[in-house]
C-alpha cells in the first residue's frame, strides 16, 4: 500500500509503555492481548485461523502480507478445506507493508475485508522485526493492545491467565469419518489438518470437547490435540490422561497436547526465554539424529527432570535444547511439541501420524 500523507490513525501500545503509531486496515475497532511475532513468509490465513493463537496478538516480521489474499470459504467433508477452524482466532494482526491488492486464483476477498468480517482489527507501517527484537528480549511475547484513535482505551488483557480452550473448544462430541481406526480426538482447540491427516489415514475421528469425561469411551487410539493458553490450567483432563495411560492404548499428543501428556507423566511446564513460533524451527530426532524443520507456536515448554526413566525425551530443539517431545520405552505413547500437521509449514514430520496408527496396529495383534 503506498504512503500518504494522511496522519496515522492508530497506536499500538506495548505493557511498558511503548507507543508506535501506525495505519489501520481490517475492522475499526480496539484490541488487547498478547503481542507475539510470527517468522513465517507465508501462511497467515492458517495461521489467523489456527485456535492456538486464541487471544493474541499477531505480528509477522516478513515484511509483506496479503499479496495472494484469502482463499476461498469451502468446506470438505464438514471440513473447511483452507482454514484450520471456521474463523480468524487471533486478537489482531500487526505487519509491516499491506498488500492491498492481492491475486491468486483461489481468492474469495482480501484480508481487510476479511478481518473486517471477522471484527478484527490491523496495523500496518510498523517496523515489525523492531517490535520482534524486543519481544525476543521480553521472553517472546509481551501485552499489547491496538487503539482506533477516536476509540476509548482499553485495559490490558493477558490470555494466560484463562481457560482458553473453553472459547475454542467444540461443545459437543462430532464423528468424521467411518474408517478403521478408531480414533478419540480431544480438542483443547485443534487445528483442522489434524483432522485431514487422520482421515487420509482411515480413520473414524469421535471429536471430543476438552473437559469430556473419555475414560469409558472405546477407541484403538488417543490423540491429544493443540490449542491456547497456559498448559497448568487443564487439570481436569490432565486427569483423564493418568487414567487413560492405565488403559495402554496409543496416545499421540501434539503442542498442547504434548505439554499435558508430559504433565501426566509427572512432568512440569515452565515460560520460556525464547518462544518458538514460525516455519523454521529445527529439531534433532534422538533415536536417529536426523535433523527437522518444523512449524510451531508456543510459549511453554515441558521439563522432563521428574518424569521417571520410563520416559524418553524423542526430540530435542537444536536452538535451545529443549524438550520437543517424549516417548515412553514400552507403552505407546508419544507426544511432539511441535506440529507435524504443519498447515501452514514444512511437512518434513507428518510421518508421525504413520507411527501412530502403526502403534495401534501393533496394540490391536497384542490384544488379540
Amino acid at each position: 500500500m503506498k504512503k500518504n500523507n494522511r496522519s496515522k490513525k492508530a497506536m499500538l501500545i506495548l505493557e511498558d509503555g511503548t507507543k508506535y503509531e501506525a495505519y489501520h486496515f481490517g475492522a475499526p475497532v480496539s484490541s488487547s492481548g498478547e503481542v507475539v511475532f510470527n517468522t513465517a513468509m507465508t501462511g497467515y490465513t492458517e495461521s489467523m485461523t489456527d485456535p492456538s493463537y486464541k487471544g493474541q496478538i499477531l505480528t509477522y516480521t516478513y515484511p509483506v502480507i496479503g499479496n495472494y489474499g484469502i482463499p476461498s470459504p469451502s468446506y470438505k467433508e464438514s471440513i473447511h478445506e483452507f482454514y484450520e477452524s471456521d474463523k480468524v482466532q487471533v486478537s489482531g494482526l500487526i505487519i509491516s507493508y499491506y498488500s492491498n491488492r492481492p491475486y491468486h486464483w483461489n481468492m474469495y476477498t482480501t484480508l481487510s475485508d476479511w478481518l473486517k468480517e471477522n471484527e478484527i482489527p490491523g496495523l500496518y507501517g510498523i517496523d515489525t522485526r523492531f517490535i520482534a527484537k524486543k519481544l525476543i528480549n521480553k521472553g517472546g511475547s509481551m501485552l499489547g493492545k491496538i487503539l482506533i484513535m477516536e476509540q476509548e482505551n482499553i485495559p490490558f488483557y493477558d490470555p494466560n491467565k484463562e481457560n482458553l480452550s473453553k472459547k475454542v473448544s467444540t461443545s459437543k462430541k462430532i464423528i468424521y469419518g467411518n474408517g478403521k481406526y478408531k480414533i478419540l480426538l480431544v480438542d483443547f482447540g485443534l487445528k483442522n489438518n489434524i483432522l485431514r491427516c487422520l482421515l487420509r489415514r482411515n480413520c473414524t475421528i469421535i471429536r471430543v470437547p476438552w473437559d469430556y469425561d473419555f475414560t469409558k469411551e472405546e477407541y484403538d487410539g488417543l490423540v491429544l490435540s493443540n490449542g491456547p493458553g497456559n498448559p497448568n490450567i487443564y487439570e481436569k483432563p490432565i486427569s483423564y490422561i493418568r487414567l487413560a495411560m492405565k488403559k495402554e492404548r496409543p496416545i499421540f499428543g501434539i503442542c498442547l497436547g504434548n505439554q499435558l501428556l508430559g504433565i501426566a507423566a509427572g512432568g512440569y511446564t515452565y515460560k520460556l526465554k525464547y518462544a518458538h513460533r514460525g516455519h523454521n524451527q529445527p529439531v534433532v530426532f534422538i533415536e536417529t539424529g536426523q535433523n527437522f524443520i518444523t512449524s510451531q507456536n508456543h510459549g511453554y515448554v515441558l521439563d522432563t527432570t521428574n518424569i521417571s526413566r520410563e520416559w524418553k525425551i524423542f526430540f530435542k530443539n537444536l536452538n535451545d535444547n529443549t524438550c520437543e517431545g517424549i516417548i515412553h520405552d514400552f507403552k505407546p505413547f508419544f507426544s511432539v511439541q511441535f506440529h507435524p500437521e504443519a498447515s501452514s509449514g514444512p511437512t518434513d514430520t507428518e510421518f508421525l501420524f504413520d507411527f501412530f496408527i502403526n502403534l495401534i496396529g501393533s496394540s490391536r495383534r497384542l490384544q488379540k
